[in-house]
C-alpha cells in the first residue's frame, strides 16, 4: 500500500510539473497555445481522486488501520 501511495504522489507531482512546463512554453514564437496544460491538470485531478478512492478501499478491506487521535481526559 505504501508503494501505491508513493507512486500516486509521484504521478500527481509529475502531472503538475508538466502543466507548469506547458504553461511556460506553449504559445511562444508565434505558435498557438494548446490545451496541454489543461489536460495535464485534468490528469492531476484524476490521479488525486484515484488516490483518495484507493485509500478508502484499503481502509474498507482492512489493508490500513486508522490510528486516531488519543483523547485525554
Amino acid at each position: 500500500m505504501r508503494y501505491l501511495v508513493l507512486l500516486a504522489f509521484v504521478a500527481i507531482f509529475a502531472s503538475l510539473g508538466s502543466a507548469l512546463y506547458f504553461m511556460m512554453r506553449d504559445g511562444q514564437n508565434g505558435k498557438p497555445k494548446t490545451s496541454n496544460m489543461a489536460r495535464a491538470l485534468g490528469f492531476r485531478v484524476g490521479f488525486s481522486i484515484l488516490l483518495f478512492i484507493c485509500i478508502l478501499l484499503a481502509w474498507k478491506f482492512g489493508y490500513i488501520q486508522p490510528t486516531g487521535i488519543p483523547v485525554s481526559k
